[in-house]
């Protein structure tokens, strides 16, 4: 087995991806990454499904370009969009997408009843409705689509109490209807865990689906053989159609991580350094 030190491009609207990219790092240490933020577009939640079919396929073009080795769709929006469509445009290529933990929040339900909070999209996506229909027979599901909460988080209002009356709308309506599972189907949500917790309670299980894409990440890395040169520490490139100097400091904030930022344009529907 050959190591394979080409980097693994993570992508989403904005910082919600910065989850996932914990998490596959966490997991992952000696790989090499590009995390791109879209977030001239963000949130990618109440936008067209065609619109953000034609933005991630243009991401995903950027990424071939850098010869990444597997790509993770860190969006549960882009992944209900248009994960079927990028791999069918690149099928030598694996891909990782996102999908709502409702499967492990049914199975280990005792109340029969688990929340859901995650963007229009993501609910109205056949990724979703169809997880449901597969594996939450019998069990009541609860959603909140949390209108707001994306924009607190990219401003980095993780903890203030604007945040805490959103997640309030949501969570307090499930709590009273028995909940005991609350699913993160938003990427951007898990920042705000520490604060869903505070309203939920320590008895109410709180699930981040981003350990298991790490997981899925590993398997498909030994599958195709891709693993990078163990023993270094992977190097992460970060860029932003947004503001870098901005994004800077939401890594300081969300991750303890200084790292210069390459800014994006989308030129004639093509991303280009600059």
């Amino acid at each position: 087995m050959s190591p394979d030190n080409r980097p693994i491009g993570i992508f989403d609207s904005g910082l919600g991806g910065l989850s996932v990219l914990r998490a596959v790092r966490d997991q992952l240490p000696d790989e090499n990454f590009i995390y791109i933020a879209d977030q001239i577009h963000v949130p990618y939640g109440p936008r067209p499904k065609t619109e953000v079919e034609r933005l991630s396929q243009g991401i995903v073009r950027f990424l071939v370009s850098r010869d990444v080795k597997l790509v993770v769709v860190a969006c549960n929006t882009a992944s209900a969009a248009s994960l079927k469509k990028l791999r069918a445009s690149y099928p030598g290529l694996p891909f990782v997408g996102m999908e709502p933990a409702v499967k492990p929040a049914a199975e280990e339900t005792s109340s029969g009843v688990v929340g859901v909070l995650a963007t229009p999209a993501t609910f109205q996506g056949e990724l979703y409705n169809s997880t449901v229909e597969r594996f939450a027979q019998g069990v009541t599901v609860l959603q909140h689509t949390c209108p707001g909460l994306v924009h607190q988080i990219e401003m980095g209002r993780v903890a203030d109490a604007e945040t805490k009356e959103i997640l309030e709308r949501a969570l307090i309506p499930m709590l009273e209807k028995g909940v005991d599972k609350v699913v993160m189907g938003c990427t951007h949500y898990p920042f705000v865990i520490p604060l869903i917790k505070e309203i939920v309670g320590a008895e109410i299980e709180v699930i981040d689906p981003a350990p298991a894409v790490a997981r899925q990440v590993g398997r498909l890395l030994d599958r195709h053989d891709l693993r990078a040169k163990a023993g270094g520490r992977g190097q992460i490139q970060f860029m932003t159609t947004g503001d870098p100097a901005e994004f800077s400091r939401r890594l300081i904030q969300l991750l303890r991580l200084e790292s210069q930022v390459t800014r994006l344009a989308w030129v004639n529907g093509e991303l280009v350094e600059g």
